[in-house]
């Protein structure tokens, strides 16, 4: 019996025809097949997220040539996060059809315009670069999009996405992991929590989440399993050539670090090297203790009027050795053009000066003069000015690490506080100090929020003055800390 097109059978029959770049017949394997299964069953977005090597831009360059070959008028689109990475992609198909006997009179390779044409349906495969403005015009029968990850927004993906009933189309995405707090691995954590049909192996590494047309397949080491395991980081990784052997010799080069094991072997959402806090040394501050009531306190100012937020610390600092911010105030600007109105701030102020009297605010007075008239004339606190040169920046580095790092210092786990300390990074100065800094100059609406850590900006200012006073005040002898 002849076979049927778009069914797992006739797709592995058509694969074993066609040769791979080592000069092997090509053998469909199981996971690759398990995603190839949901888009043959009408799925109307499928992601495949899997760690590197695994094959999967290959994968999906021979799903491309499929797709046209058997669909009439084929429209099968490629994005990602550059026209040249996304060339990977298409490379992978163009690839087949150069090596594979009988397919070079089926397809036609258009090297310099980025596309394949099957002469057979007059179906077309054309490159994207990932810009939603590139990409609209176009009515997909299949969108393909590789990387997810590195790509700045999805804009393109949701381009593409409203596109797709106009031919029943469907998208399909492949990917490693992104960082923690993007757009990304948002939806990549709410296909997998708010799943009407959820599927794990044995050993947690690999979950098919599914619902309303949409499916998730994740192949993963565990946040909790030991990522130095090479039998987890294995079932992780379903692709027959990776062995533990291999996958132990890669964990051994000396280039290897530990962040790339996780994210791109293990395919966890980290952190990259420059970020200045982990996960698990600032969940480790946090308390569900509360600046008692009627207790004087301090408080860091940092202000952003236009693009960035302006934030408001409040820091209870009984002895040198203990540190308690409260629940900062973060205030977002309308950023459609307009400035964020101080009104605002000011209210904010009164806020917390009714619930514990401020005592002094620490700020860089070059960006708000009138603001620190307004604190000392209206509310009657000291306002201490934190130059934000270089040197200044530095020493406050050192001393919220130190009070980070010996336990001095608690916060009361408040989410907004915690995305803005997640969000920074350390940047090394010519002088061989760090001071924190934000992760991206790019101001795009995609970005804004993954940059923003003027909450940290303002805890860390407050507490690099409050400790200097302290410090003032007590024996010399018994807290003496060299930072310069």
């Amino acid at each position: 019996m002849p076979l049927k097109p778009f069914t797992v059978d006739h797709f592995r029959a058509y694969a074993r025809n066609c040769v791979l770049d080592n000069g092997d017949y090509c053998e469909p394997q199981e996971f690759q097949l398990l995603a190839a299964e949901d888009l043959f069953a009408g799925q109307t977005e499928v992601w495949l997220i899997i760690p590197e090597g695994n094959g999967k831009t290959t994968f999906m360059g021979l799903f491309a040539l499929y797709h046209a070959a058997y669909t009439p008028n084929a429209m099968c689109v490629m994005g990602a996060a550059s026209r040249d990475q996304c060339g990977v992609l298409l490379g992978q198909a163009a690839g087949f059809v150069r090596r594979t006997p009988g397919l070079n009179k089926r397809f036609r390779v258009f090297e310099g315009y980025r596309r394949i044409k099957c002469l057979q349906t007059d179906g077309v495969i054309q490159v994207f670069a990932a810009d939603d403005r590139t990409g609209d015009g176009i009515i997909p029968s299949l969108a393909l999009l590789d990387e997810l990850h590195r790509q700045r927004g999805l804009r393109l993906y949701r381009t593409w996405q409203g596109k797709l009933d106009k031919r029943n189309g469907q998208l399909a995405a492949i990917s490693t992991a992104g960082e923690p707090g993007s757009e990304f691995e948002e939806i990549r954590s709410k296909m997998r929590t708010e799943a009407v049909e959820v599927t794990r192996s044995p050993d947690g590494c690999y979950v098919r989440a599914a619902s309303a047309g949409m499916v998730l397949h994740d192949y993963s080491v565990p946040v909790e399993a030991d990522v130095e395991d090479m039998e987890v980081v294995k079932a992780a990784n379903p692709l027959e050539q990776i062995t533990t052997a291999k996958l132990r010799r890669k964990r051994d080069t000396p280039s290897m670090s530990v962040q790339h094991w996780r994210r791109f072997v293990c395919n966890q959402a980290v952190r990259g090297t420059d970020a200045a806090h982990t996960e698990a040394e600032w969940d480790a501050a946090g308390t569900d203790d509360v600046i008692p009531e009627g207790e004087p306190i301090w408080a860091g100012l940092d202000l952003g009027w236009k693009y960035d937020t302006t934030a408001i610390a409040p820091l209870w600092m009984p002895s040198y050795t203990e540190r308690l911010f409260g629940p900062p105030k973060i205030l977002v600007p309308p950023r459609d053009g307009t400035m964020l109105h101080p009104h605002k701030i000011h209210k904010a102020f009164e806020e917390i000066h009714e619930r514990n009297p401020i005592e002094v605010v620490v700020m860089d007075t070059n960006r708000g003069e009138e603001m620190a008239t307004w604190l000392m004339e209206e509310l009657g606190v000291r306002v201490s000015e934190h130059s934000s040169k270089p040197g200044p920046m530095a020493l406050a580095y050192e001393r919220w690490m130190e009070a980070l790092r010996e336990g001095w210092l608690r916060h009361p786990r408040d989410p907004d506080f915690t995305r803005h300390v997640l969000n920074a990074v350390s940047r090394l100065l010519p002088d061989g100090r760090s001071r924190f800094d934000r992760s991206s100059s790019a101001r795009t609406p995609d970005m804004q929020d993954r940059r923003v850590w003027d909450a940290l900006d303002a805890a860390h200012r407050v507490n690099s003055s409050a400790a200097a006073e302290h410090r003032a005040a007590v024996d010399p002898d018994a807290y003496r800390i060299d930072f310069l």
